[in-house]
């Protein structure tokens, strides 16, 4: 046992298109989070290092059978030794999220990632869960600056939400730490990635924000307290000074750049 704070973890892993995600058909997979990546299953990278964070405890992952993870070898033997938990996925991610949380016994705080950040390191997981147990918020989403990334990939081509204070991209890395944090769950209703549809903002965050957002009239922070306002809760941002930490498995180009991250670090790692 440890007296130290940790978190609970929920790993968003269903497939919203199944076979036909472009991802999953580079390798003829079910679920782009069942692509291997320099030797390795996405999805198992993902699990591992939420497993091996300091900050976390539980690992859940939320897909749509048990039988799916146990087509991962590492990942059933994992199940077996009780290192990770199953919960069933539901029809959007919204769902998942709160019937995953009326699944699990004391699930407070939740971190959620989801099963395409193969880049994500126990060093992030542990930065994000230090300034959530160091502040007070109900709900936490990990933020990286424009700047950060840019400085690391020159050419990268990033959906940045452009704010007065500058860039910013997300890192798939939230928290809700009580029962009435859930509502703000319910953005991803009509799904996520709302930099690279942003019409998605107006209908999950309000007109207030939307005018807020477009016309660049305020600070990463200030939206946080505009939600906190529409929400009657206190919303954290948790600034990630990592370049890597916003980069997911969406399309076959961010396949073949997070492969080509991962091989640099097994390389570096092996010198």
């Amino acid at each position: 046992m440890t007296d130290k704070k940790q978190a609970t973890a929920l790993v968003l892993a269903a497939s919203r298109r199944g076979a036909e995600d472009t991802v999953a058909k580079i390798q003829g997979v079910s679920h782009k989070c069942l692509v291997t990546l320099d030797g390795v299953v996405m999805l198992e990278r993902v699990v591992r290092e939420m497993v091996a964070a300091d900050g976390i405890g539980r690992v859940y992952v939320s897909i749509e059978s048990e039988d799916l993870l146990r087509s991962v070898p590492a990942l059933g033997d994992m199940l077996d030794r009780g290192e990770i938990h199953y919960v069933p996925s539901e029809e959007n991610l919204y769902l998942s999220v709160a019937k995953s949380v009326e699944k699990i016994d004391k699930p407070w705080p939740l971190i959620i990632t989801t099963g395409d950040n193969a880049l994500h390191t126990t060093e992030m997981i542990n930065h994000f869960c230090g300034a959530l147990f160091a502040g007070n918020a109900d709900a936490a989403v990990g933020m990286t600056p424009a700047s950060v990334i840019l400085a690391a990939y020159p050419d990268g081509k990033r959906a940045f939400h452009n704010l007065k204070d500058g860039g910013w991209s997300s890192c798939n890395l939230y928290a809700l730490t009580s029962n009435k944090a859930l509502k703000s769950a319910k953005v991803f209703e009509g799904g996520g990635q709302f930099g690279k549809k942003p019409q998605r903002i107006l209908k999950a965050f309000g007109l207030m924000f939307m005018l807020r957002y477009r016309y660049k009239l305020a600070t990463i922070d200030q939206l946080a307290r505009t939600l906190g306002r529409r929400w009657k809760m206190n919303v954290q941002v948790i600034r990630m000074p990592f370049a890597d930490a916003p980069i997911d498995v969406d399309n076959p180009g961010d396949f073949a750049l997070t492969e080509r991250i991962l091989q640099s670090r097994s390389t570096a790692a092996a010198k």
